[in-house]
């Protein structure tokens, strides 16, 4: 055929398809339905068109030669069909409901067949083997109509990943048991349980791991083409048909799960892999691509009924009539029997008997099926009454389910009531409505002021407005519990949160390693309030700082071989992550209290801002944690972290002003040039400062001060490595008196006497003063985080003073300034005033070690308390005027929780 002619053919249908859609929504049936109809009216006008004139009669004589294979459906529209609606789906979703979608997927599938095949072969005389293939054929149910109604008529959104989520998989289970069968009819194979269990074990988990490993490569490429949106959108639509074909012809796996599983993955983490502007129309262009495909392939599959049909006896008729029957009953016994069942396992989730209903009387078969029956009547090895005993009732019972079933599930819906808001959706909506309306007449109030618009007219369109707002009863909330409220209220904060990082990624401000774990993180957060409310929010907020499997494990590998880099890429990934889900949180109690507290009332509200305080707490004290251990790398990341969100705003003013023409292309693209020369430090790592050595931390102490570098040396020997875990217990009372720490790296807390805190960071050291037998201060010591600790014990202490005279004089005399401070602070701290005859404290100099400017060292601080368990320096003389710095930072101590890593 004439190429131009195939052009010609193809645009027509088209044209054709684009008045398909406004026309279902003024005849009220579903868009596959209308398009059943269309397609069937075609096929018959093909034979009947001698009346058409010319440009008509040659368009009906181009799609008449159109040569619709079934090898036309399986690999032109298939694979876009399955991955389109792959895409669209949530990963999260679609795992919260894995049992009930793989039954429905699965076993649904074997029990139709079977079922369908014994039925069948009872009442006909065409071989158990025939029947068997026929009810495979029609076990693979199509989800195009049946999610159409369900989004026309608001049915809920759960229900749509249910069906949709069946429909991905069952084509697989359906194509693999239909490929053994044929096989056995056409005489070259054999029928067996086993066998088909193998093949189809195979073919399901090998597709799905060829799927994961084409559809994680392609994630892995757009790294390539960031930048370059068509190339990216490109890549997603080869990756369909590579994926689909790969499997299939060379690997002898299913390509439809491949085809599935590369789209699910795509959908899941391409979101973050891909450059922010292409995902944004990502999804609209592979809609446009699913609607031509889904479109013409009904079209196409329609147009072959009438031929199908054409021979079609009254027994025929009655097995078409069988079929239906004994589908829904075998769709009836995995519903309403085998969920049940289901739930009584992990994998079980509830089913509601509405959604049972509507799962059932839904199983709608569209073009897969037509596509299906059309192989078997090309298979010349099929007996000929078989091949058209299956093609005549396959293609009957498609059609009795499209208008059937298809005709009568939305008025279901209706009555079921699945299409009615809850109550406190209902309340939400009624409250969101208020709010909204009367802030925009008070805007429309003000733009009538502003444009000197008629009072009339004005009071005409607050009429409007205040005719809508007596229709809503805005006091409805107030039959919401304050659990209710603040569940909902965080749910809508924690989807907020995740438009936030996704907003963050756009800005480039975190790269897409780290968008990609925010994002996870998020959904699991929102998952834990859905199901646990605000109980589960303060578990989720709790388990989102802690040190992740993969930092344990990274924390021990170098512990254990010294292997550094991958250590320091989890405290940068930790460090990154900590600080943008402060300024998230931050942002979000800002939102809680300007939105949320309008639509839930003011106590909700405070109820949602107090337990993300409550988050924000744990996220500074993280920080705290990794600032005092890491003050060179915090510093740059903070620096990092504002030099790309002043990078995306410089970037935006440019396009601004490109937008409002105040500069040209030209202009732009220079501007656009230097900015990245400008920027381009804040993308440099530095290293990462892991840990302080023994002799570096020895010459910070100063009962050590002025020792020669024997005595040194011999001190640093006996130093022994500890790995602290977080918040556990190092120098408790029990303790006091047989060791002293010094702070390798990490950082500890110190809760001393007076009810305050403080901590300590890498090159800091506490529990020297016990050792010389002063125990007038034992507080408790807990770590912050993953802290090396370097221990030197009260035996090899004493050991080392017996040998060393020099430096037994040393330790008295510097033990006595700072046991001299320690007077001073009791004093203080009973009276308020130190007496006019306290000795003054001989001040001992010794270098600070560095710590980073939102944490100053407490040796410099007026509390004395501080200076004995940190620095060597003595502190300066009390005052009253004892808001100190160290008391400004010193938080109440709390309970560590000792389970909380284990």
């Amino acid at each position: 055929m004439d190429i131009g002619f195939i052009v010609f053919g193809l645009s027509g249908l088209l044209t054709l398809v684009c008045f398909m859609p406004p026309l279902a929504g003024r005849v009220k049936l579903p868009y596959s339905v209308l398009l059943a109809i269309v397609g069937c009216l075609l096929g018959i006008g093909l034979h009947l068109h001698g009346w058409a004139p010319p440009v008509l009669g040659d368009l009906f004589d181009t799609i008449e030669r159109f040569e619709i294979s079934s090898e036309t459906f399986l690999m032109v529209f298939l694979p876009v069909l399955l991955f389109e609606t792959a895409l669209a789906m949530n990963v999260r979703r679609l795992m919260d409901d894995i049992g009930p979608i793989l039954m429905m997927a699965i076993v649904a599938v074997v029990v139709c067949t079977v079922v369908v095949g014994f039925a069948v072969n009872a009442v006909s005389s065409y071989g158990l083997v025939a029947c068997l293939l026929l009810g495979a054929i029609v076990a693979t149910t199509d989800p195009v109509a049946v999610v159409g109604i369900f989004r026309e008529v608001g049915a809920p959104k759960r229900l749509t990943t249910l069906v949709e989520g069946e429909s991905l998989f069952n084509d697989a289970a359906s194509i693999a048991l239909y490929s053994v069968l044929l096989a056995v009819l056409g005489g070259t194979g054999t029928l067996s349980v086993s066998g088909i269990f193998t093949d189809f074990v195979v073919h399901f988990i090998g597709g799905g791991l060829a799927g994961y490993v084409m559809g994680r490569g392609a994630c892995f490429l757009f790294a390539w083409l960031r930048g370059f949106p068509t190339a990216e959108i490109t890549l997603t639509l080869t990756l369909a048909y590579l994926s689909f074909f790969i499997s299939e012809h060379y690997l002898g796996v299913s390509g439809v799960v491949a085809t599935v599983i590369a789209g699910l993955v795509v959908g899941s983490t391409g979101r973050t892999r891909m450059s922010p502007v292409t995902f944004e129309h990502l999804a609209s262009s592979w809609e446009q691509f699913g609607f031509w495909a889904n479109s013409l392939i009904f079209i196409f599959a329609a147009m072959l009924v009438p031929k199908l049909m054409a021979a079609t006896d009254l027994q025929e008729l009655l097995l078409v009539v069988v079929v239906f029957v004994v589908t829904l009953l075998a769709r009836g016994i995995v519903v309403f029997g085998l969920l049940p069942l289901l739930g009584l396992t992990p994998l079980g989730t509830k089913v509601s008997t509405p959604y049972k209903l509507v799962m059932m009387w839904g199983g709608l078969r569209g073009a897969v099926s037509l596509a299906l029956a059309l192989a078997v009547t090309e298979q010349a090895a099929v007996p000929e009454d078989a091949r058209h005993f299956i093609a005549v009732v396959t293609t009957g019972f498609v059609l009795s389910t499209l208008f059937v079933n298809g005709m009568t599930l939305r008025p279901l819906i209706r009555m079921l009531g699945l299409n009615q808001l809850s109550m406190v959706e209902r309340t939400i909506r009624n409250q969101a409505l208020v709010v909204a309306l009367e802030d925009l007449q008070d805007k429309a109030d003000d733009i009538a002021k502003t444009d000197h618009i008629s009072p009339e007219a004005r009071d005409r369109i607050h009429a409007v407005f205040d005719a809508s707002l007596a229709s809503v009863h805005d006091g409805q909330v107030s039959q919401m519990t304050d659990e209710q409220r603040v569940a909902v209220g965080l749910v809508i904060l924690a989807q907020r949160e995740q438009e936030m990082f996704f907003d963050i990624l756009k800005a480039q401000i975190v790269d897409w390693r780290m968008a990609e774990s925010l994002l996870a993180r998020s959904e699991r957060l929102e998952d834990a309030i859905r199901s646990g409310g605000l109980e589960g929010f303060e578990r989720g907020i709790v388990a989102d700082v802690r040190y992740s499997r993969a930092f344990r494990l990274a924390l021990r590998t170098h512990y254990t071989f010294g292997f550094q880099s991958w250590l320091a890429y989890e405290l940068g990934k930790r460090f990154a992550s900590l600080l943008t889900k402060q300024s998230v949180a931050q942002r979000l109690i800002v939102f809680s209290r300007e939105q949320i507290a309008p639509l839930l009332g003011e106590t909700a509200a405070q109820q949602i801002v107090a337990v993300h305080q409550r988050r924000l707490d744990l996220i500074a004290h993280a920080l705290q944690a990794l600032n005092l251990q890491y003050p060179s790398y915090a510093l740059w990341l903070q620096e990092s972290y504002l030099g790309r969100t002043a990078r995306e705003l410089e970037r935006i003013r440019y396009h601004d002003m490109l937008e409002q023409f105040l500069i040209s292309g030209e202009v732009y693209a220079d501007l656009m040039n230097q900015l990245k020369s400008r920027w381009r430090h804040i993308d440099k790592h530095p290293p990462l400062d892991m840990e302080l050595g023994a002799a570096e931390l020895i010459t910070r102490v100063p009962l050590f001060e002025g020792l020669s570098a024997d005595s040194l040396r011999a001190i640093s020997r006996l130093l022994k490595p500890r790995l602290a875990l977080p918040d556990q217990p190092v120098l408790t009372r029990g303790r006091h008196g047989l060791e002293m720490c010094f702070v390798a790296s990490g950082a500890v807390s110190v809760q001393l006497p007076d009810g305050t805190a403080i901590e300590l960071g890498s090159g800091e050291f506490f529990g020297e003063l016990a050792l010389l037998g002063e125990q007038q201060i034992m507080p408790d010591v807990y770590s912050l985080g993953y802290s090396k600790l370097l221990m030197l014990s009260l035996r090899d202490f004493e050991a080392l003073l017996a040998r060393d005279v020099n430096l037994r004089e040393r330790v008295q005399v510097v033990a006595k300034q700072r046991l001299r401070a320690i007077e001073v602070w009791r004093q203080f701290s009973q009276t308020g005033t130190t007496s006019p005859s306290a000795t003054p404290v001989p001040q001992v100099t010794a270098p600070l070690p560095e710590t980073p400017s939102a944490a100053p060292t407490e040796a410099a601080s007026p509390n004395p308390a501080t200076a004995a368990v940190s620095e060597g320096s003595a502190p300066s003389k009390p005052a009253p005027a004892a808001a100190s710095e160290a008391e400004t930072r010193a938080r109440p101590p709390s309970p560590p929780s000792a389970a909380q890593e284990s």
